[in-house]
């Protein structure tokens, strides 16, 4: 299917959808961008293409009189009611390529051409009900505040400065980036695209970065390298998934990020939790524990519990 019949058939939707009352053929053929400039005949040809293709698509398009008296003045609706979807439950990638749907849609809103098909309605009388839209915005949002922004800047290639915080550092570092898109990986949000500090790709978690992004220079900074397999790069920069466990004891109300990542919280002695926290590496599994102090102690295994006490002796300046 071309844009532009996606486009009109879309338009077709969103004008049957919103108006309050039927439509007659001669107000869509006025409103719906994609039938002006037709003859009659041409118009009566594409109109029913449409009708027949978007019914067979499932799309409930009604037709009936615009006035009880009047029985040969007819019209096309769409019921808002009979048009909604269930609740649908979705795997995590369609998840993924519905919340970036959703997100594109609330920055263009609606289309220039769809916009102008509602106001036409309202120019020639005829009641809308905009709300009538949402039966057809897709619903999954990303609830980092650091998305908008960095979805803006690879929409319109400009280059990014942002503070990220790592795994188990103490402190957020400024990150200078090109985007060249946003991926969802295993229920995460990521940025992927060029470091300019590192000069290498990178990719960062939208959740370890805050709302403060800043674009720097103009639009169309940079370009994407052709045949850039976003999905493929997160599969490869992305940390591996854990294959081992660590028991953290962690003073009650300190350590939040590893007792979000517990498998199990179990109490372990006054004021203390004993926690079961999976890693794939030790080595930075340590470097956060140390970052810690006193607040979190390693049970077990040997090789997390040497990693931070090695740590800790470098930060007292103690022999290793």
């Amino acid at each position: 299917m071309s844009a532009r019949k996606s486009e009109r058939l879309l338009n077709l939707v969103i004008c049957l959808l919103v108006a309050r009352t039927y439509v007659t053929k001669e107000r869509i053929r006025e409103v719906v961008e994609g039938y002006a400039g037709l003859t009659p005949d041409a118009f009566e040809k594409m109109f029913e293409r449409d009708k027949d293709e978007l019914r067979d698509l499932g799309i409930p398009i009604e037709m009936g009189t615009i006035d009880k008296f009047f029985s040969d003045d007819i019209g096309y609706r769409i019921r808002r009611d009979v048009f909604e979807l269930p609740e649908v439950h979705l795997e995590p990638d369609e998840a993924a390529v519905l919340g970036v749907a959703a997100r594109v849609w609330q920055h263009a809103s609606l289309a220039e051409a769809t916009s102008s098909a509602v106001l036409k309605l309202k120019a020639a009388g005829i009641q809308t009900d905009q709300s009538a839209l949402s039966a057809i915005e897709p619903h999954v949002g990303a609830s980092e505040p650091a998305f908008d922004p960095l979805w803006s800047a690879v929409v319109t290639r400009t280059v990014v400065t942002f503070e990220h915080l790592r795994s188990g550092a103490a402190k957020p570092t400024k990150r200078t980036l090109e985007p060249w898109g946003i991926v969802s990986w295993h229920g995460r949000w990521y940025v992927v695209g060029r470091d300019r500090d590192r000069e290498a790709t990178r990719m960062f978690r939208l959740s370890r970065i805050g709302g403060n992004v800043k674009t720097i220079g103009s639009p169309q900074a940079f370009t994407v390298p052709a045949g850039t397999d976003l999905r493929g790069l997160v599969s490869e920069l992305a940390p591996p998934p854990p294959t081992s466990e660590a028991k953290i004891r962690a003073r009650a109300g300190s350590c939040v990020s590893l007792r979000r990542r517990a498998t199990a919280v179990e109490p372990y002695e006054e004021g203390w939790d004993l926690l079961h926290v999976p890693y794939a590496d030790a080595g930075v599994l340590a470097e956060e524990i140390a970052s810690y102090g006193p607040q979190a102690v390693v049970d077990a295994p040997g090789d997390v519990l040497d990693g931070v006490l090695r740590r800790l002796r470098e930060v007292a300046g103690v022999p290793v």
